[in-house]
C-alpha cells in the first residue's frame, strides 16, 4: 500500500462516526416527519385510500427509473464530435511502418513561424524528433530531424514545409544515429580529433554531412609552388569554406547542393582550432606480427617524424619498385613524403622490423569524396606478405572511417598489388586507361555510418 493510499484510508476511517450519526439525525427526522403527514391523512376523509395511491405512485416511479438507467447503461457511446468550420482534416496514420528524414527548411525570422511549419508536418502524422535553428540576417535556417508514414513521398513532404511557410527545402533519408543530439554529436567528434590528428578532415565531413573536403599543402609536391594563402579567420563562400590547416596549407570544404551557415562555419572553425591547439599527435598503438617464414614485424601508425626513415627506406629501393609506387621516376623524395605522412592527408602505417627498420609503407589517403590505398615495400621484403598484411589494416580503417570503397593505382605488371587486392575477398572492378589499372574494392556497409541515401527536393514558398 502506497502511503497516498494509507492517509486515504486513514481519512475515511476518522470520519466513519460523524457520517453515521448525521444517517441516523436524518432516519429520526424522517420517521417523525413520516408519522406526523400519517397522523394528518389518516384522520382526515379517504385517509387510508390517499395512502396506498401514494405508495403505489411511489413504487411506480422506482421501477421506471430502474428500467430507464439500464436502457441507458446499454446506449452506444456517443459519435465524435465533428470538426470546427474550416478545420483541416488530418489523414488516417498510414500504415507500413515509419521512415526517418532530415529536413532543412528556411522560414522568416517572426514569431509563429516555427509553429506554422510544426502544425503544417503534424497535419501529415510526422513527429519532429530533434530540431536546430541556424539564424541568418533575412530568416532562420530550421534544421529538422522527422519521423514520417513510410507512405509518405519526399514530394509530399517538401509541399508540407512549404505550406508551412518553408522555402529552400532540402530532405535526406537518415538512419538511427542521426537520434544522437547535435552537442553530444559535436563533443564525440572533438574527441575523436584530440585523439588523432588525421581524423580532422573525417570529423569535418560527419559535421557538415556530405561535402568534399580536401587538404591542400602549403607548397605543391609536384612543383614546390606555393598554395594560396587563406586569412586566419578563414573564408565562408556560400557553398565553400577555407580554412587555414595548422600542420600548413589549407583546408577546403564544398557543399554544392546546400549553402553553409554562419553557425556551421562557426563549428567547423572551432574544431580546427581545436586541432590546433593540440599539435602533431599520432596513437601510440603497435602491432607485433609474426610473418609466414617466421619473422616477427611490427605495425604502427607513421607520422612526421618518420620522414627520416622512410627516405633512408626509399634509398635502398630499386628503381622499378619505386617507378612501380609513383608511376614513375621519384624527383624530391622528401616532398612527396612530407605530403604522405601529413595527418591531413590520410593515415599511414609503418611496418618495422625486430631491429627497428622501416621496410614497409602503407597509405590511406583522402582523396575528396573518395579514398586511395597505396603500397610501398623495399626489394628484400616482397613476397613475404607484409603488404598484404598492411593492406588488410587499411581497408579496415577504411570501413571504421565510413568509407564505401577504396581504389588503387597501378600497373598490369604489378602482380604483387594486384593479387594484394583480389586477396581481399572483395568485389572488385577494373579499369585501364592509357597503362594504368585502377582497382577498385567495394566495402561491405559498417556499423559505424552508412552513407546516407540522398532525397533532395526544394520547394519555394
Amino acid at each position: 500500500m502506497t502511503d497516498e493510499t494509507f492517509a486515504k484510508s486513514s481519512a475515511r476511517h476518522r470520519h466513519h462516526w460523524r457520517r453515521d450519526l448525521v444517517e441516523l439525525a436524518a432516519l429520526f427526522t424522517a420517521v417523525a416527519t413520516a408519522d406526523a403527514v400519517a397522523d394528518t391523512v389518516v384522520h382526515g376523509p379517504d385517509g387510508p385510500v390517499l395512502l396506498i395511491s401514494s405508495a403505489g405512485a411511489l413504487l411506480a416511479t422506482a421501477a421506471f427509473h430502474t428500467w430507464w438507467s439500464r436502457r441507458r447503461g446499454h446506449a452506444p457511446p456517443p459519435a465524435a464530435a465533428d470538426p470546427a468550420p474550416g478545420a483541416a482534416a488530418r489523414p488516417a496514420p498510414a500504415g507500413g511502418g515509419t521512415a526517418l528524414w532530415r529536413m532543412r527548411t528556411t522560414v522568416r525570422d517572426e514569431p509563429g513561424s516555427l509553429a506554422a511549419l510544426c502544425l503544417s508536418l503534424a497535419d501529415r502524422r510526422v513527429d519532429i524528433l530533434a530540431l536546430q535553428t541556424h539564424p541568418l540576417a533575412d530568416g532562420t535556417v530550421d534544421e529538422l530531424l522527422l519521423r514520417a508514414p513510410a507512405a509518405l513521398a519526399p514530394a509530399e513532404l517538401a509541399l508540407a514545409a512549404a505550406g508551412g511557410g518553408g522555402r529552400e527545402t532540402w530532405l535526406e533519408r537518415a538512419d538511427a544515429h542521426d537520434l544522437v543530439d547535435a552537442p553530444t554529436r559535436i563533443l564525440g567528434l572533438a574527441t575523436r580529433t584530440a585523439l588523432d590528428a588525421a581524423e580532422l578532415p573525417l570529423a569535418l565531413r560527419q559535421l557538415l554531412g556530405r561535402c568534399t573536403i580536401r587538404s591542400i599543402p602549403a607548397r605543391s609536391p609536384l612543383t614546390g609552388a606555393p598554395a594560396e594563402s587563406v586569412p586566419e579567420d578563414g573564408v565562408w563562400e556560400e557553398t565553400v569554406l577555407r580554412l587555414r590547416d595548422p600542420s600548413g596549407g589549407s583546408i577546403t570544404i564544398e557543399r554544392p547542393y546546400l549553402p553553409f551557415t554562419p553557425t556551421e562555419f562557426a563549428r567547423a572553425r572551432a574544431l580546427v582550432e581545436l586541432d590546433a591547439r593540440l599539435g602533431p599527435r599520432v596513437p601510440p598503438r603497435s602491432d607485433v606480427l609474426t610473418l609466414p617464414e617466421g619473422n616477427a614485424i611490427t605495425v604502427r601508425r607513421a607520422g612526421a617524424d618518420d620522414v627520416d626513415a622512410a627516405r633512408q627506406m626509399h634509398e635502398r629501393c630499386s628503381p622499378a619498385t619505386l617507378n612501380r609506387r609513383y608511376h614513375g621516376p621519384v624527383g624530391d623524395a622528401d616532398r612527396y613524403l612530407r605530403h604522405l605522412l601529413g595527418p591531413r592527408f590520410g593515415r599511414t602505417l609503418a611496418a618495422h622490423t625486430a631491429s627497428g627498420r622501416l621496410v614497409a609503407l602503407g597509405h590511406l589517403l583522402w582523396d575528396g569524396n573518395e579514398t586511395e590505398v597505396a603500397l610501398l615495400v623495399e626489394d628484400e621484403w616482397q613476397r613475404r606478405g607484409v603488404g598484404g598484411e598492411l593492406l588488410r589494416r587499411l581497408i579496415a580503417m577504411a570501413g571504421e572511417a565510413g568509407c564505401e570503397s577504396v581504389y588503387a593505382v597501378t600497373t598490369a605488371s604489378n602482380t604483387g598489388m594486384v593479387a594484394a587486392m583480389r586477396a581481399l575477398d572483395l568485389p572488385l572492378d577494373y579499369q585501364i586507361e592509357e597503362g594504368t589499372l585502377v582497382i577498385t574494392a567495394r566495402l561491405a556497409p559498417v556499423a559505424s555510418r552508412t552513407a546516407p541515401q540522398a532525397a533532395s527536393r526544394r520547394a519555394d514558398g
